[in-house]
């Protein structure tokens, strides 16, 4: 019954539609992009560097993208946010026509996307509390993470086609177009935010000190983002350098990486599926399981010796890892207080993202060394298993709430 109230909220509705708009075209920007890079250099270290130039400035700018979404209206930043992504993709459509787009270049666009995305990601995280009520707040995160994902599953499927069928340029351009719908529909006027809760403005550092300590004072918030870091650094970060790498050393095609990064969309749809019809209780404990789970995946995901194989696998590592997340999110935002929301939510995608450049450097530089990439992904998840079984004995409270 919450799940239908939830649709009949015009606001909800309206945030439900863009992220299907503005997730496909973001899914569609990276799978074209990892292939172009991949097509055209043959290189895990090439693509390595394009990753992070896309993570380390919105590493960078995440926590101030946080005292931006506490200090002005959310839709505003989100329909900038997608505005200028639509500007460009344009811009990487018209160099593709022209036979313009150098690395050099894919570099400094990669950086804009990825600082757009630190302001976005905190803005709408941290708008979710403001539409939906507090016993909604799990549905509301399984639905908006389930349109998130079905947007990933789409997005690579529809970039493969495009590059099978009108090339590179013709994805980047259809991109465009559905990163302008997501501004036009998000745009402020549209819909109704209610008013910012942090009314005194202090000096960007103080406030992000202020979210550090307000997290520091939480052991629930702590030992999440552990777990979060975990999931991230030891099996999400280096998926996304393993799976174009794997596509190529066996022979695959623009069609086989999307089918791959579709399956992990699927997974993680069945999972958030699951979720938003099934409330959790212990919501630490459900987070520790999934991790637990997306872990023993990915050391199947090394051992298996085929495309095939390699992508039924993916779907189970993205079912766990729904359920690392959504619980955790949920739980942080029945916790946390409004005025200080999107800067908790900033650290939480800071949390989850910001050890991704090292991962990519990591698994880059190793396999740079002809170290086999069966045995890097071995040793990440054999890591990530230890750490698990430690968080597992040690956090109690955690696994109580």
């Amino acid at each position: 019954m919450e799940g239908q109230a939830l649709f009949k909220n015009r606001t909800f509705v309206l945030l439900f539609v863009a992220g299907i708009f503005g997730v496909v075209s973001f899914s569609m920007f990276l799978t074209t992009t990892t292939w172009f890079v991949i097509s055209e250099s043959g290189s895990a270290s090439s693509l390595g560097l394009v990753l992070i130039a896309a993570t380390v400035p919105r590493i960078a700018m995440m926590i101030f993208g946080g005292v931006v979404a506490d200090r002005y209206k959310k839709t505003t930043i989100m329909f900038l946010a997608n505005f200028v992504q639509a500007v460009l993709l344009l811009i990487l459509y018209i160099l593709i026509k022209n036979d313009g787009l150098s690395l050099s270049l894919l570099l400094v666009i990669a950086a804009g996307f990825g600082m757009l995305d630190a302001f976005f990601g905190p803005a709408s995280s941290s708008m979710i509390p403001k539409i939906v009520e507090k016993s909604q707040l799990q549905r509301a995160n399984a639905l908006f993470q389930g349109v998130d994902q079905v947007s990933f599953v789409a997005g690579p499927i529809i970039a493969g086609i495009l590059m099978e069928s009108v090339g590179v340029s013709g994805s980047y351009f259809v991109a465009m177009i559905l990163a302008l719908l997501s501004a036009v529909i998000i745009y402020p006027r549209f819909i109704n935010e209610g008013p910012v809760a942090l009314q005194e403005k202090q000096k960007p550092i103080k406030e992000i000190k202020e979210g550090l300590a307000y997290i520091r004072n939480s052991r629930f918030l702590l030992t999440g983002l552990a777990v979060l870091i975990t999931l991230n650094f030891f099996v999400f970060g280096t998926l996304h350098i393993a799976i174009p790498f794997l596509v190529e050393s066996y022979g695959g095609t623009p069609l086989n990486l999307s089918y791959m990064e579709a399956s992990l969309g699927i997974g993680l749809v069945a999972g958030t599926g699951v979720l938003s019809t099934v409330l959790i209780k212990r919501k630490g404990r459900t987070s520790l399981f999934g991790l637990l789970g997306a872990l023993i995946s990915y050391v199947i995901f090394a051992l298996v010796p085929n495309l095939t194989m390699l992508t039924v696998v993916v779907f189970f590592i993205g079912f766990s890892m729904s359920f690392v997340f959504i619980p955790f999110f949920t739980a942080a935002q029945e916790q946390t207080e409004d005025y200080i929301m999107g800067r908790v939510m900033s650290i939480i995608f800071l949390a989850m993202n910001g050890f991704d450049p090292i991962s990519y450097a990591l698994v880059s530089g190793l396999s740079a060394a002809d170290i086999s990439i069966q045995v890097i992904l071995l040793s990440f998840a054999a890591i990530g298993l230890i750490i698990t079984t430690v968080l597992f004995r040690k956090a109690k409270t955690y696994q109580s709430l």
